[in-house]
């Protein structure tokens, strides 16, 4: 027992140097292409608060610290940020850690969703693939597969807001709760209603990588010499596959369900937009919009500790999955 838990602190230890390390140069970097473009956070600031005059300007410049050295200007932002302040948005006028906060509930409920399905659909029909090579089930799915995968987010989340919301009426054109109904007082079925459309759309996105990939490693497997001996000592198709197919393939999709992460916030960008659903998609977007440069910083540096802990989490299930590479970690 206490060997176990030395070993497991030892990985949480590793990965949070590795962590702490990866979100300390996207700071920098975040920072450095912010502080190099041609945004300009003040003239957004004096926007929000009306016309003001060039004395008062130069007093907001100077209280934020604008004509400072970007490296000054980096290790102030940096100080309040260790110090818990992400900042003030400038296009909500609220703390960046609140609306990160409001706003991550609703994207981890459509990423969750999204994520979930991709990877349960996308691994079961590449085993189907990767069973029945070359059937007529292969080559359909294949064909799918293919088609999804070409296919641009927006465009897949505008077709199915013309065809399941505007023409049909099965669906809300948007948003993630009824309009004019106060929050306490939306039902979880009314949520769903709203989530289904864009989670449908970020999954269909991702799940045909995980399929085709999956389908390409059951074949390598089917093919081996030990699957080949085992077939030889007359072993079933369903034997085969639970014995030999599942836990080899599971290992490799399991890998690309966790990377797939970044993608799946990516495109919920595109299919926040296209349904108006208040997630950190939008925010982001209308942080970039509009050169509200806090926010913008905030949603990048949570984006990356959120994949960064996927990641970890992937790594960490990989010893569930394989036994042996739990032995190794050792």
């Amino acid at each position: 027992m206490k060997g176990t838990s030395a070993r497991l602190g030892r990985i949480f230890l590793r990965y949070g140097v590795k962590i702490i390390s990866l979100l300390l140069a996207v700071s920098i970097i975040a920072f450095a292409l912010v502080s190099f473009s041609p945004v300009d956070p003040v003239q957004q600031y004096i926007l929000g608060v009306g016309a003001v005059s060039p004395e008062q300007r130069a007093e907001i410049e100077e209280y934020w610290g604008v004509n400072e050295p970007p490296v000054q200007r980096y290790f102030n932002w940096l100080g309040a940020l260790l110090r818990g302040d992400m900042g003030e948005s400038l296009l909500y006028r609220r703390p960046v850690a609140e609306i990160i906060g409001e706003r991550f509930v609703n994207s981890l409920a459509l990423m969750l969703c999204a994520w979930l399905f991709s990877g349960i659909i996308g691994f079961a029909l590449g085993c189907v693939m990767g069973m029945n090579r070359d059937g007529w089930a292969d080559r359909i799915i294949k064909k799918i597969c293919y088609l999804l995968s070409s296919v641009p987010t927006f465009w897949l989340g505008l077709l199915f807001l013309l065809l399941f919301s505007v023409k049909l009426g099965w669906f809300p054109i948007g948003f993630s709760s009824p309009i004019g109904v106060a929050a306490e007082d939306v039902t979880i079925w009314q949520r769903l209603h709203h989530l289904f459309l864009p989670a449908l759309t970020l999954s269909l996105m991702s799940f045909a990588n995980i399929a085709l990939h999956t389908r390409q490693k059951l074949v390598d497997i089917m093919e081996s010499e030990y699957v080949l001996f085992a077939r030889s000592r007359g072993e079933s198709k369903g034997s085969l596959f639970f014995r030999h197919g599942l836990r080899n393939a599971l290992l490799p999709a399991l890998t690309l369900q966790f990377a797939s992460f970044a993608e799946l916030f990516g495109g919920s960008v595109l299919a926040e937009n296209v349904f108006s659903y208040p997630g950190l998609g939008s925010a982001v977007a209308a942080a970039g919009l509009n050169s509200d440069v806090p926010l913008l910083l905030g949603v990048t540096l949570f984006s990356a500790l959120f994949v960064c802990v996927g990641n970890m989490i992937a790594n960490l299930l990989y010893g569930v999955v394989d036994p042996q590479i739990q032995e190794v970690a050792k």
